[in-house]
């Protein structure tokens, strides 16, 4: 069975956050996929794995590749605004992934559980882009498949030039800040939107059969508490597996910043709603 190769890229730029050794440390529970980390921080990193790569780049420079790739000025005054260019890292930094099956956008406040226990090869043989909620495209991990019409797809939003011409952050990777309505169950295309964002457009095109599209309900996020990190496996409640641990307001709400020292293999780490502790494990 032929095991696909994927590349994920993320932007960070400033200091690594305290949550920043979690996300490394998921990282080399995933040793088949590689990790890009484009940045400005050039501070070592404690137990780097070898599938973590750091690609120094300052922010004009971004700029300055994107604006020659896509014809036209863009706008990137904040790092923030990077978010809206998720959809075209496959299109910007293509030297990167170049040879890899498929590419993902993500973030770091994530801490990652057996990412291929869930992308499967069956499921890539089906599928084109990859959402880990339902509702949206997730901004926190969106999976595409490296070919041509998908990492341009991005273009064919009637808004895409103006959303990267401009230093508002649109929400253009997800939903345009829709989610209220779609968490309610409403249809994307059912609720009054000023950018046509890349979930607008990858659900019409998902219904019109010009790709095939995965969503499904495979992270988890916020501060729901009863979430333990196993030996690489991400668990809630003792019961359901997830793909990640999206640290969404939990990143803010932990105030002892517990930094992660080397686990031992008999322990796990736990989440509670607002605190963070290690326990052991048969």
């Amino acid at each position: 069975m032929n095991l696909y190769s994927i590349a994920i890229l993320i932007c960070w730029y400033g200091p690594y956050p305290w949550y920043f050794p979690y996300f490394i440390h998921s990282c080399s529970y995933n040793s088949t996929i590689d990790f890009f980390i484009i940045t400005d921080n050039q501070a070592s990193i404690n137990n780097k794995p070898e599938n973590v790569k750091i690609i120094y780049k300052t922010l004009e420079e971004i700029k300055a590749t994107a604006s020659k790739k896509l014809g036209f000025t863009v706008c990137i005054d904040d790092p923030y605004k990077l978010c809206d260019f998720k959809p075209t890292y496959g299109f910007i930094f293509s030297k990167y992934i170049d040879g890899y099956d498929f590419w993902g956008a993500g973030d770091i406040d994530v801490i990652y559980g057996q990412l291929r226990d869930f992308l499967t090869p069956n499921l890539f043989d089906s599928y084109d882009i990859f959402s880990f909620r339902p509702e949206y495209l997730t901004g926190c991990l969106t999976i595409f498949r490296n070919t041509k019409k998908i990492n341009e797809l991005f273009m064919q939003s009637r808004d895409y030039k103006v959303v990267f011409s401009k230093n508002e952050y649109y929400n253009f990777d997800e939903c345009n800040f829709m989610f209220v309505p779609l968490w309610a169950g409403v249809a994307i295309d059912e609720v009054p939107y000023r950018i046509e964002s890349m979930t607008h457009f990858v659900k019409r095109k998902l219904k019109e059969g010009y790709l095939n599209a995965y969503f499904d309900f495979n992270l988890i996020e916020g501060t729901i508490g009863n979430v333990k990190w196993i030996k690489g496996r991400i668990i809630y409640k003792s019961q359901f597996e997830a793909i990640l641990y999206h640290l969404l307001k939990f990143k803010d709400c932990y105030k002892k910043k517990y930094q992660l020292t080397q686990m031992k293999k008999n322990e796990a780490i736990c989440f509670s709603k607002k605190n963070i502790y290690k326990r052991n494990i048969a």
